[in-house]
């Protein structure tokens, strides 16, 4: 998960705040933003886009016409390592059979992942826990899981336990990149989780999806959890969206969360700048929206939304590390031909979750870039969202944790811990921060380092806020 890779669709002046979106008719609006000076009208794109705005159709056919030999590999893999093939016991074979799999994984389609969790230890005991979707919104789906047990007493402790909304990045990767993340929580508390629509699965006649529609979701997922007994956890990219909507909550004079734990996000990233936060700094956003959205083709129910696309993201992930996946693959295959199957599993698992990706919405995409990496308007409080601003000053009775990693590639030291300096009104008290020592970015929520080092203090701060039900 490389959160918060830069995509979406729009353009804008170099000045302005200004937004333009495309209806399905093809015609385009010019908006203004809150604040922003008069638009002016958008320039002639490039002669080449309609080329270039093909990638994603070449791509589909691309996939279409290597379906056959991937199919292939897959099924000769399977049949040349069977020990009932006699052909798996001529010289040389395994590593044939190797070879196949290995071609088969780098060609196939990688689909979604499930959490697969079917039971969890809770006060000393096995509850078997239920996956539920609770809210279901075109771009993403509010999924509960519910801990069970036929036991009276370990029910009623698993009701007075706190509930947690986790709120997993809208970046590329699905919300089972944090299976870890909720199996673990799910030992001390009742979990939620935001689980994002692939945008290339959703209709046209749903609508746009802005990064304003990011938060009004986010407002309406604490309220359905209940936010005067809610926590929010929030990964990397959501940290924004959460801030903003927790902020406007306690503007609006609502209920707001016991607390808020932001993890790994881009709160401020002037500070300490990534190899991400570069790549929005040295281009322009009209860069973006020429250079990173496409259509959908029409073999998916999104067909001609803008998007940008899971394949190019996934793209951007590898080519951060490509001599550590080169590695990674020439291991799988050595693993394969030794019969060190554990390792080979292991493999599997790791490129399962990691290759399966998901399209963003372009609007929400350059949205980001502009409002997040660019002008930085929630730090330098400037952020407007429904005509509304955004004042983290205003949140008063919620509790504030943040998290970084120090050795972040995505969010750098300070950028999440910036989160204090804005939340003002919150009691010096309820302010925590915690350091992972050694800890990437995937470490702080993932992992030996997650489960052993930062759970138990994010467990405790959530406990000495937590106001139990009554």
């Amino acid at each position: 998960m490389r959160c918060l890779r830069l995509r979406l669709y729009a353009d804008r002046t170099p000045d302005l705040r200004t937004v333009a979106l495309e209806s399905g008719a093809g015609t385009t609006q010019i908006v203004d933003l809150p604040g922003a000076e008069p638009a002016k009208p958008l320039q002639k794109p490039p002669a080449h886009a309609d080329n270039e705005n093909m990638l994603y159709h070449l791509h589909e056919l691309n996939r279409t016409l290597l379906n056959p030999l991937v199919a292939w590999s897959g099924a000769a893999a399977s049949a040349l390592s069977s020990p009932d093939n006699w052909l798996s016991k001529m010289p040389g074979m395994d590593r044939v059979a190797a070879g196949y799999e290995l071609l088969y994984r780098l060609g196939k389609d990688y689909e979604k992942p499930s959490f697969d969790i079917t039971s969890v230890v809770a006060h000393g005991r096995e509850a078997p826990v239920v996956e539920e979707r609770v809210i279901e919104l075109p771009f993403c789906h509010l999924l509960r899981f519910k801990r069970c047990s036929d036991d009276p007493k370990a029910l009623e402790q698993l009701r007075q336990d706190p509930v947690v909304l986790v709120v997993a990045p809208l970046s590329g990767h699905h919300a089972t990149l944090l299976r870890d993340t909720v199996r673990t929580l799910l030992r001390d508390h009742e979990v939620y989780i935001t689980d994002w629509v692939d945008a290339r699965m959703v209709p046209l006649d749903k609508g746009p999806f802005h990064l304003d529609d990011y938060v009004a979701y986010m407002r309406r997922f604490i309220h359905h959890v209940g936010a005067a007994k809610a926590h929010v956890i929030s990964v990397c990219q959501p940290t924004v969206p959460v801030l903003a909507a927790v902020s406007l909550m306690a503007s609006a004079g609502e209920p707001t969360p016991q607390t808020v734990t932001l993890m790994g996000g881009p709160i401020d990233p002037r500070k300490c700048p990534t190899q991400v936060n570069d790549l929005a700094r040295i281009h322009e956003y009209a860069w973006f929206a020429t250079n990173m959205i496409f259509d959908v083709p029409p073999n998916y129910p999104g067909a001609g939304r803008k998007v940008y696309p899971g394949f190019l993201q996934h793209a951007g992930f590898v080519a951060m590390n490509p001599s550590r996946h080169l590695m990674a693959h020439w291991d799988f295959y050595e693993n394969l031909v030794r019969g060190d199957l554990e390792d080979a599993d292991a493999h599997r698992r790791f490129y399962d979750e990691y290759n399966a990706v998901e399209d963003l919405p372009a609007e929400y995409y350059l949205d980001t870039i502009r409002v997040v990496f660019q002008e930085h308007l929630l730090p330098l409080g400037k952020w407007y969202v429904g005509g509304e601003r955004v004042a983290p000053e205003d949140i008063r009775k919620t509790a504030l944790l943040t998290i970084e990693g120090e050795f972040d590639d995505i969010s750098g030291l300070g950028q999440t811990s910036a989160a204090h300096d804005l939340c003002t009104g919150i009691p010096k008290t309820k302010h925590a921060h915690i350091e992972v020592k050694g800890a990437g970015h995937y470490g702080i929520f993932s992992g030996r380092r997650w489960r052993d080092v930062v759970y138990p203090d994010v467990r405790d701060f959530i406990r000495k806020f937590h106001k139990a039900r009554g």
